[in-house]
């Protein structure tokens, strides 16, 4: 079984577990995707973040 390294958006620390055991928030993995060059929802996500940012596109 492998095991993440998971972080506490609340209170910032890090553990093993689903709930954080000091303020029992919900943790999120703390290690970011795994990279593709052949991503297929790469410019789905580029275009939310885009929209969310407020920035037009080039071109």
């Amino acid at each position: 079984m492998r095991f993440r390294i998971r972080k506490c958006p609340e209170c910032g620390r890090y553990t093993l577990k689903e709930v954080c055991p000091v303020c029992g928030a919900k943790t999120k993995v703390a290690h970011p995707p795994r990279f593709s060059p052949e991503d297929p929802y790469g410019e789905y996500r580029r275009r939310l973040k885009r929209e969310e940012l407020g920035i037009a596109r080039r071109g």
